[in-house]
């Protein structure tokens, strides 16, 4: 039996009791069907979502084929998933009282396409009852895909628990990271980062954050693609090429990116990095934007974000961005003065 500083490095036995796949070389695999089904369930199930009209419930589960696994070779995992879920769901009318139901049809998730690319397709029984098909095409599927995240996050980290074992060496880099995220609690509005890596090989997370505010979809989507009104909320000089592929660059160069997507008053895609990260790495940048009453909810999911910089990340949405819209659309006051 070879001993550390001896033979091929690949196949080193580690001073391990168990000597189990030592430095994590062979291919394993678990299958992670029947556990996807009843995490699927569990997060899927329940979600609900309201407006001044009525009410909406994801009320049941009716279907879920396909099937999930996670590989482990040379110390990486790999994700495997590919889903056509079919879900219930049920309505009150909040003035009548009349009750309706309908389906969410997700027909092909899978490891293939993002989250916010995936089909998610709404439909109601015969009758009265649009205004809540509505609720659910909006706000619903928004809260649909937000589980489906929270899905895909419990079968990178819960899930994988063990299957990656520990080495006489340093633990890689996408482990450390993953350990220092689960030591803090990070507390907002929405739902815990995701451990995940793209683009350039590094660490990273994904940050997603809900904000409401007090002005019209029309005139929210206006400040973000604008650029007099980009100029005035940021206080800076500013380029925006709104249109697919267009550039854009903020707070005088400190912001800078690409329109990926522009669906007028609905969602915005864009590829975005900060001048302090790393060179020519990118996040992807999802806005999505939910009427809520006079109110609109900006509904924000930021992928690839270098775990070093999560925190400025957060804090450039927050305050850069966020709290200045706000002021912003107090001082200009009605859509006449925001055009």
């Amino acid at each position: 039996m070879a001993k550390w500083g001896h033979g091929d490095p690949r196949w080193i036995v580690e001073e391990r009791a168990d000597g189990t796949n030592v430095n994590n070389w062979h291919w394993t695999e678990r299958d992670a069907t029947n556990w996807s089904k009843g995490k699927l369930r569990e997060l899927l199930v329940g979600v609900m979502v309201e407006n001044e009209v009525g009410s909406c419930e994801i009320s049941d589960l009716k279907q879920v084929e396909g099937e999930a696994s996670c590989s482990s070779r040379k110390g990486k995992l790999i994700f495997f998933y590919e889903w056509n879920i079919k879900l219930s769901w049920k309505g009150t009318v909040k003035e009548s009282g009349a009750k309706h139901r309908g389906s969410v049809e997700i027909p092909h998730l899978s490891e293939e396409n993002e989250v916010d690319d995936t089909e998610v397709n709404v439909s109601k029984k015969k009758g009265e009852g649009d205004s809540l098909k509505d609720l659910m095409k909006t706000a619903g599927v928004a809260k649909v895909r937000e589980a489906l995240e929270d899905y895909l996050t419990a079968l990178k980290t819960e899930f994988t628990t063990g299957m990656i074992l520990p080495t006489k060496t340093a633990p890689p880099q996408e482990l450390t990271a993953k350990r220092k995220l689960s030591e803090h609690n990070f507390q907002d509005s929405v739902t815990p980062m995701v451990l995940d890596v793209v683009g350039v090989r590094i660490p990273t997370v994904t940050i997603h954050m809900r904000e409401i505010f007090d002005t019209a979809v029309e005139e929210l989507y206006s400040i973000f693609t604008t650029k007099d009104l980009v100029q005035k909320f940021s206080k800076s000089s500013a380029v925006i090429e709104a249109e697919k592929g267009g550039k854009f660059q903020m707070f005088d160069g400190t912001v800078t990116g690409e329109y990926l997507e522009l669906l007028s008053n609905k969602r915005i895609v864009m590829k975005w990095r900060c001048k302090s990260w790393p060179e020519e790495h990118y996040a992807t940048v999802a806005l999505s934007f939910v009427p809520v009453a006079e109110q609109t909810e900006l509904q924000l999911n930021c992928k690839g974000v270098p775990v070093c910089k999560e925190e400025s990340t957060r804090q450039c949405w927050e305050k850069q961005h966020f709290e200045e819209i706000k002021r912003f659309a107090v001082a200009f006051g009605n859509s006449e003065q925001l055009n």
